[in-house]
Formats: C-alpha cells, sequence, structure tokens
C-alpha cells in the first residue's frame, strides 16, 4: 500500500514539474515577442499625400506672388493653407520651363517623392505631399516659419547691425545639423539618398538655430541645370566623368563650411580660390568672418577650417565620408561652447 503511494506521489511530482516546464517556456515565448508586437504597433511615417492641382491652387490663391517665400534652380516656393485642416505648408512648384524640357524625367515623379517623404529625421525638411499635373510637378513640405542659412549668412544683416550675425556657437550648430541630416540621407534612408546641391539656400534653419536640409534627392528634376549648382559641386561634376554622388555632396558641404567661417558667398566657387591658400598657408586671421569677435580659444575654428579644405581640397577618393564629418563636427560643438 504504501510502495502504491509512492508511486503515485513521484507521478503527481513528475506532472508538476512537466507543467511548471511547459509554463515557463510559454512565459519566456511571450516575453520573447512582446517588445516584438509592440514595435510593430509604434505608428510609422506614411508617405507623401497626393494633391488635385484644384487644391493646391485654393491654397495658394492660384499661386499668388505675395505668397512667394523663396525663388530657386528647381522652381518657387509658396506659403500655403491646406483645407480642410488648414495645415501651414510650403508649396514647391517646379518651373514649367523644367518640366516642359525634353531633359525632363517623364516617369517617375510620383513614386520617387513618395520615398523621399519617408525620410524622418530632425535635421531633414518633411516632404507631405505632392501633386502631378500635365505641365506641373509640385512637392509639398512642412513649414515653420524657417529661414534659409543664405538669408541669415547673407542676407539678414546686410541693412543692419552686425548684432544680427550669426555667433560662432550658432554656426557650429548649424553645420553639426547640416551634417547630421546628411549623413541621414546617405546612409540610414534605403536605397541611399544623394542630395544632389548642398548650399545655403538649402539648408533651414528654425527658431532654435536647428539646421534642417531641403530639396533632397531632387537633382532628377534637372539633370542639365547648372543654374544655381555652380560653386557647390566638384569639378568631377562639370567634367562629366561623374554624376551627383555622396563625395560631390560632401563638396558641397566644404563649401557651405567656408561660407559660415568667412561670411562671404560662394560666388560661384571663388570662395574655394580664394579660402584654400589660406587655410594651407595657416593665415586664419584673413579668412575668419571679421565681423563677429574670435572666441578666446581659436583652435576649434582653426580645426573646422582643416575640415572645409578635407572636403572641398581632394578629390573624390580622397575626401572624408559625411560619417567622419559628423563626428569631427560633434566634438567641435562641444569644444567651441567651452571656449567662447
Amino acid at each position: 500500500m504504501s510502495y502504491g503511494s509512492e508511486i503515485s506521489y513521484d507521478t503527481i511530482l513528475v506532472l508538476l514539474s512537466i507543467t511548471i516546464l511547459i509554463l515557463a517556456t510559454l512565459l519566456y515565448i511571450y516575453c520573447k515577442e512582446k517588445p516584438n508586437a509592440e514595435q510593430e504597433s509604434l505608428p510609422t511615417k506614411l508617405a507623401a499625400s497626393s494633391f488635385s492641382l484644384i487644391d493646391i491652387h485654393a491654397a495658394t490663391d492660384s499661386f499668388n506672388q505675395r505668397r512667394v517665400i523663396g525663388k530657386g534652380r528647381l522652381g518657387i516656393v509658396y506659403v500655403a493653407v491646406m483645407q480642410p485642416e488648414r495645415d501651414i505648408v510650403a508649396v514647391k512648384r517646379i518651373h514649367p520651363r523644367l518640366v516642359l524640357s525634353s531633359n525632363y524625367p517623364l516617369l517617375g515623379f510620383s513614386s520617387t517623392v513618395k520615398w523621399l517623404s519617408l525620410a524622418d529625421h530632425p535635421n531633414v525638411v518633411p516632404i507631405s505631399g505632392f501633386c502631378e499635373a500635365p505641365g506641373e510637378r509640385i512637392i509639398v513640405m512642412e513649414f515653420q516659419g524657417m529661414l534659409s542659412l543664405d538669408y541669415y549668412l547673407h542676407q539678414s544683416h546686410e541693412n543692419s547691425s552686425s548684432s544680427s550675425l550669426l555667433d560662432w556657437g550658432q554656426r557650429l550648430k548649424i553645420a553639426a545639423g547640416a551634417a547630421r541630416g546628411i549623413e541621414y540621407l546617405h546612409e540610414n534612408m534605403a536605397p541611399n539618398v544623394i542630395h544632389g546641391c548642398v548650399k545655403p539656400t538649402n539648408i533651414l534653419i528654425d527658431i532654435n538655430f536647428c539646421a534642417k536640409m531641403s530639396d533632397y534627392g531632387l537633382h532628377f528634376l534637372a539633370p542639365q541645370e547648372r543654374q544655381g549648382m555652380v560653386g557647390h559641386v566638384d569639378d568631377e561634376y562639370w567634367l562629366g566623368k561623374e554624376s551627383a554622388s555622396k563625395e560631390s555632396d560632401v563638396y558641397g558641404f566644404g563649401v557651405v563650411l567656408l561660407e559660415l567661417l568667412s561670411g562671404r558667398r560662394s560666388d560661384e566657387g571663388l570662395i574655394v580660390k580664394w579660402g584654400l591658400p589660406l587655410i594651407k598657408e595657416m593665415r586664419f586671421s584673413e579668412l575668419l568672418d571679421q565681423r563677429i569677435a574670435l572666441p578666446y580659444e581659436t583652435t576649434s575654428l582653426v580645426r573646422l577650417a582643416k575640415l572645409a579644405l578635407a572636403c572641398v581640397g581632394n578629390s573624390r577618393s580622397n575626401r572624408p565620408t559625411i560619417c567622419q564629418v559628423v563626428t569631427i563636427l560633434d566634438n567641435l560643438e562641444i569644444e567651441i561652447i567651452f571656449s567662447i
């Protein structure tokens, strides 16, 4: 009788152990899969919406000139109010002469813009919509009252005092932010996005002096258009040996650094011919913007000038990558804050 009781007791223990093991296994699987389920439930950025030309006309008051906030090589930008939510946006109308040109790509506009609209980064201007109609190609972007780096560097102070100039800390912050935006486009978008024309007019600045890259990936709209690109892309591009690339974007960013350092305009590449000898000969006092006071310690600005030299003074094969540029700028941004 006692022997039978032992068998029954042992059987119960075995069954209990098996049950606990099964429960533990199920609990492990549940806990392991739960984060994935939560991750899948997170909202993802939606692709750009398609708007009718009627919607765009209503939002821009039929492209009213009083709504124009910018003009560039690709088109004219209008501030617009989209119905029914009354969202304030920026509408970029591609120049009709480009759309009707024999060199204009007839296919791929909507699919390309939808792909570009998936970009989601603090240093990239979001694309929210587009319009494709006979003779019209239009891109709808986020608008937060942002002004371009070109405005802050070259226009805002032309009729005012030097107090409106960007200081060195703000310039470093803008450079680092723009570089991070380009890095995101180059390395985190799939497939990678080439900006095509990195320059101050394509770097927008918000009220916190956070830089945001705009007009990225749109070089396909005007592959033969030289206006607005001379001085912002490298010699390889103009020689016809190479197309727009990550390396040409780095070159354009180097030109931006020279403009930030000197306060001068690119002048279709003359800034490179003027600035490189000064950097190579260590004549930094002649290079740096004389309108604002230098920090107590100029080592960071010297390193920034040498970074600009590396970006524009080398061939494509010898230029730093944008990832290397970001690493250097992250360190310089911290250094200059403590030196001002």
